[in-house]
């Protein structure tokens, strides 16, 4: 049987992470503040090693499994650069994370990636604060990857408009995109369906 990175062979009671050392302080927290708001809301212990980034999710104590995999999110949004604040919209249930690795689009050529996150960031930051207003979403480009947290219907209107874009669509394209979806968007936004 596999050893799994969810604990021993099938009894699940850790996860171990790594998130980039340069992270680990805005994980922690001022005098461990958001560490222990995430322990606190999700119900799991959280162990850090800070010169590592090495982290340990324990949910033995957890009472909603579910929570378990809420952390594990937190964590991974932390350490790809949201701000613990954003970060915790994903304890809510219409909130979700997903990572897209720039690499996938270009190889791992170092100047290929940085193009690309120019891209999504554009002149100022002006493209990907564009992107969050017209999906409610938050976006965040750090390292190889774009990670987005939003609700589900926002979440797939801001997946493929990044995806155009790193597949190098004109940013007209994009913004075009955005604008004839924003209605959907709003109503799924009003609860209606």
């Amino acid at each position: 049987m596999r050893k799994s990175s969810w604990g021993e062979y099938g009894a699940v009671k850790l996860q171990h992470l790594r998130i980039p050392r340069e992270r680990v302080g805005s994980l922690i927290g001022r005098k461990g503040e958001t560490r222990k708001l995430i322990e606190k809301e999700t119900g799991v212990e959280l162990r850090i090693d800070s010169a590592e980034g090495e982290v340990e999710i324990d949910y033995r104590r957890c009472t909603d499994p579910s929570m378990a995999l809420v952390a594990v999110d937190i964590v991974k949004a932390i350490g790809r650069g949201f701000s613990p604040k954003n970060a915790l919209l994903l304890i809510n249930d219409d909130y979700l994370l997903e990572v897209i690795d720039i690499r996938d689009y270009v190889g791992k050529k170092p100047n290929h990636v940085i193009r690309l996150r120019s891209r999504i960031i554009g002149s100022n930051g002006k493209t990907r604060k564009l992107i969050e207003d017209l999906t409610d979403t938050h976006i965040s480009v750090y390292g190889n990857t774009v990670s987005i947290i939003g609700g589900s219907e926002q979440m797939t209107v801001c997946i493929r408009a990044v995806d155009l874009l790193l597949s190098g669509s004109e940013h007209s394209t994009v913004y075009h995109f955005l604008e004839k979806h924003r209605a959907v968007i709003k109503i799924a936004g009003m609860g209606f369906d």
